[in-house]
């Protein structure tokens, strides 16, 4: 099954990593790691996809207004300062496995390498019922 791994920061929380204030060594371990992780699970056959995205001040949200015109907010999660960094889609066959590869990605290392503890969302991706031919 696919599982959707959401990496999601808060900037009100205080979990978001201020990555211009890191040194560049820390950042290359941060970008190191994140590499490991798609080789590793390009390696185990459960890689789909991945991507790091921008910062939410380059975010919209978009709604259809009237006669379809789009409706653009600025940022993502304006109230509650949310967004998301990144995801991986992974196939796994078990549920267990997508927690173990988010609890992996979690610990992606930080300042002076502490792990970053990053709260990593696991969803399941639905596929669309068989279509009869």
């Amino acid at each position: 099954m696919k599982y959707m791994l959401l990496m999601q920061f808060s900037a009100a929380g205080g979990d978001f990593p201020q990555l211009h204030t890191w040194k560049p060594e820390e950042l290359h371990a941060h970008i190191g790691f994140m590499g490991e992780v798609g080789a590793k699970l390009v390696a185990d056959g459960e890689f789909v996809d991945g991507q790091g995205l921008a910062g939410p001040a380059q975010a919209r949200i978009v709604r259809a207004g009237a006669g379809g015109t789009p409706v653009v907010t600025e940022g993502p999660f304006a109230e509650t300062k949310e967004f998301l960094a990144g995801y991986w889609i992974v196939d796994t066959d078990t549920p267990e496995r997508a927690v173990e590869i988010a609890a992996w990605i979690s610990t992606a290392p930080g300042p002076g390498g502490k792990p970053l503890n990053m709260p990593i969302e696991v969803h399941p991706v639905m596929s669309a019922p068989p279509q009869d031919v």
